[in-house]
């Protein structure tokens, strides 16, 4: 009897089941990712390679993508510097760097460097005569925001980078992944800031643009080195053990040379996102609560430094007591957590004649900025009710007219624009829509209708017309 007892219930059977299900699930995650299978090794080593080519359509295309966007950064426009990034040719020779150190192709290696070095060379260039001749001269913030490379584009050139050369692995390649590499992974501004920087010989903008350039040029080459090796291209040429642990050695050294000052720049602008984010709301606490009681800040200047940060503030009104400058002292130490920042406030006998002139000047301009806002809106809305009103005066004047012509069978009737939404194509129009009432004894309500069909839209003057009686 004992024999024949069902175990499946034993704590072996219920450990066997769970293996089994962690089996299956890691079979299922593991043909998830593979991407192994659908890999066309010969097609994308043809395809970086000619994509490393630098002649002839290339050179053009470079130029207009140049110009193009360093207008885009001139000018402040996204969208146009997208476009720039979309046309442009750079990732073609820095894909071969990847792709030659992934195979020992040491011919492809060296035609990559030349023509990558040719491209940057010509970018620069052409961006720098650019800006020499441009009549904008000042760094928007597409411009700034090129300046500061930071472990964050460090992670986006990287992951671009895989996300890229994963895609054009495949034998369908995803184009849409590859155009979203080439504005994700941005090649182009550095270089036209870069080339911003020698125009004005503003020199600090051309080290960090071309460092950022760097950052991504580099990051990009290791992860198709990196996916080249795990998908195991064949080797072009033969390498020892030594060479090879040689190579990769000095990947690694360049690698963390490289990231060593981003990361200190992202620390950076960290810091500082976060003392310029507490400044903002503590002078917001101090508006919204009236810390100051008569006295108003007409202006306030933030000094960032990792040692000393200052927070000024000009103050128009009662002088502010030295009282309350240590509560303000107390409250920004204590609650928002600027323990090193320095307060100082600017008040009464601290500003000169030409300090009074200037504050003032910014709060009328000011004013008259907020003035201008509200009388355009004003203006706008008198316009929309006018346009109302005349249209209800043109409708009045139609709907006391088709009134009159067919009195004997209309009780009442109105003209109103009503919105129609047509949901097959998510279209929305406004229609004028007569409503009419019948008296009991309407002796030619077809003929009205008909009537009204033929001539009512030429009357409203609209191409169609709703009727609805009632």
């Amino acid at each position: 009897m004992e024999d024949n007892i069902d175990k499946t219930g034993s704590p072996e059977s219920k450990n066997r089941t769970f293996k089994d299900l962690l089996q299956l699930a890691w079979r299922y995650l593991v043909s998830l990712v593979r991407i192994q299978e659908d890999t066309d090794i010969e097609a994308t080593i043809a395809n970086i390679n000619k994509g490393v080519n630098f002649r002839g359509v290339n050179a053009w295309v470079l130029c207009f993508a140049i110009v193009i966007a360093s207008v885009g950064l001139n000018v402040n426009s996204t969208a146009v510097i997208i476009g720039a990034m979309l046309i442009s040719p750079l990732m073609g020779p820095i894909n071969g760097l990847g792709l030659a150190v992934g195979i020992y192709d040491w011919d492809l290696l060296k035609r990559s460097l030349r023509n990558l070095g040719a491209m940057v060379l010509i970018s620069l260039c052409a961006s720098t005569l650019y800006f020499l001749l441009s009549p904008l001269g000042d760094a928007q913030s597409e411009l700034l925001a090129r300046t500061r490379p930071t472990i964050f584009d460090v992670l986006i050139a990287t992951f671009g980078g895989l996300a890229g050369i994963v895609a054009s692995s495949r034998k369908e390649q995803p184009a849409p992944v590859i155009a979203g590499v080439a504005i994700a992974t941005a090649l182009m501004p550095p270089l036209c800031t870069a080339g911003f920087g020698l125009a004005t010989l503003q020199f600090k903008y051309f080290i960090g643009a071309f460092y950022l350039f760097f950052i991504n040029s580099f990051f990009i080459a290791l992860s198709t080195f990196v996916i080249v090796r795990y998908l195991h291209f064949p080797k072009h040429s033969f390498v020892d053990k030594h060479r090879e642990k040689v190579v990769k050695r000095s990947i690694i050294v360049i690698a963390i040379l490289v990231l060593v000052p981003s990361c200190i720049t992202a620390i950076s602008v960290v810091r500082e996102s976060y003392f310029n984010s507490h400044v903002n709301k503590f002078l917001t606490d101090i508006r919204s609560e009236n810390l100051l009681k008569n006295a108003q800040i007409v202006s306030y200047e933030i000094m960032y430094d990792r040692d000393n940060p200052t927070l000024e503030l000009s103050v128009l009104g009662d002088e502010v007591t030295q009282a309350q400058i240590d509560t303000l002292h107390t409250i920004m130490r204590k609650e928002y957590g600027l323990n090193t920042t320095e307060l100082k406030i600017r008040q009464g006998s601290f500003f000169n004649a030409n300090n009074q002139a200037q504050i003032l000047e910014n709060l009328v301009r000011s004013k008259d900025e907020e003035i201008g806002i509200k009388d355009a809106a004003i203006a706008q809305l008198t316009d929309s009710i006018r346009g109302l009103q005349t249209g209800h005066r043109l409708f009045a004047d139609k709907t006391q007219l088709i009134g009159e012509k067919y009195k004997d069978d209309i009780a009442s009737i109105s003209i109103v624009d009503v919105p129609y939404f047509n949901p097959s194509d998510g279209s929305s129009q406004k229609i004028p829509t007569i409503y009419i009432v019948w008296k009991d004894s309407a002796p030619h309500r077809d003929i009205v209708l008909s009537e009204l069909n033929k001539w009512a839209p030429a009357l409203l003057g609209v191409q169609n017309v709703q009727i609805v009686t009632m």
